[in-house]
């Protein structure tokens, strides 16, 4: 069976993923407790059903504990276990749960939503590892959904995944990287009044950076550092491992980069790629077109 595991921070965007799996035709279960994960499974390939999607948090109480011993389990049993971890900073979640006045799971008398928050961070630090983390702190909903969409495409196989992930320091830097560059010290195509609407994959963005000597520098010197530390995350069975380039806003510079590094990686492990930042500004744009088109108009009688 294909099983893809959703887990992470109440508020960080479960619903809309779990969501992508169903209308993906994915057998859909929420608020799992793990501790019946084994016999879930069971039953459902007893049914003839190939893929399935099972979200377990917090709301199952102590039984997440048992979590990692759980995928470890179906993984020997020769399952394709994906497992996709969702998170998100303190300011985005309070928000959301400002805009939704949902309670949050762990608040209650005595405990205020910040608390809750910081004590299902806590309590989920160690199920964070296990799996693909997406920090959805800027995230629009429609990227998120691609990005869960990419993410079930990637082949089943032996290995390490590794992502690229360029983003905008202006923005924060996401939750979910393991290894982060910072390269806002190279020159900004920003400037050029001619490339500042582009972005780090249009041509005229991209022979500008090529011709200058310290942006191939910087891309060989990350290069040979993640191509001479990568054995080292595959000893430790990584199964993911997020490489953020930033620069001010994400846009010309980490995109190019991310790019570069990415095609030079292609051949050796799994790549994926992703523009956080400018993601973002594409779905601001969407949003700011559809308010000023404002509501269609009734058709005339």
């Amino acid at each position: 069976m294909q099983i893809v595991l959703i887990s992470g921070l109440s508020g960080s965007g479960k619903s809309i993923a779990l969501n992508v799996l169903e209308d993906a035709a994915y057998y859909v279960v929420d608020n799992l407790p793990a501790a019946l994960l084994p016999q879930l499974v069971t039953h459902l390939r007893g049914g003839g059903w190939k893929r399935v999607a099972i979200a377990v948090d917090m709301r199952s109480g102590a039984s997440i504990a048992a979590l990692p011993n759980q995928v470890d389990a179906l993984r020997e049993a020769g399952h394709d276990l994906r497992f996709i971890f969702l998170e998100a900073r303190d300011d985005a979640l309070l928000a959301r749960f400002s805009e939704t006045r949902r309670r949050h799971p762990l608040a209650g008398e005595g405990v205020t939503v910040e608390e809750a928050i910081q004590r299902e961070r806590d309590a989920l630090a160690e199920i964070a590892e296990l799996g693909h983390r997406i920090d959805t702190s800027d995230l629009h909903p429609n990227t998120l959904r691609a990005w869960v969409k990419d993410f079930i495409q990637i082949e089943a196989s032996e290995g390490l995944t590794l992502m690229f992930e360029s983003f905008g320091f202006k923005y924060g830097i996401p939750l979910d990287a393991d290894l982060v560059f910072d390269v806002r010290c190279l020159p900004n195509p920003h400037y050029d009044p001619a490339l500042r609407p582009l972005t780090g994959r249009d041509v005229p963005v991209i022979e500008f950076l090529q011709k200058l000597p310290e942006v191939g520098r910087m891309a060989e010197d990350i290069r040979k550092f993640i191509g001479n530390w990568l054995p080292a995350y595959v000893r430790d069975n990584r199964s993911y491992l997020t490489v953020a380039i930033g620069c001010t806003g994400g846009q010309h510079r980490s995109v190019y980069l991310a790019e570069w590094l990415a095609a030079r990686f292609r051949d050796q492990v799994r790549v994926i790629v992703r523009h956080r930042s400018a993601a973002r500004r594409a779905a601001d744009r969407e949003a700011a077109a559809a308010q000023s088109a404002g509501p269609v108009a009734p058709p005339a009688s």
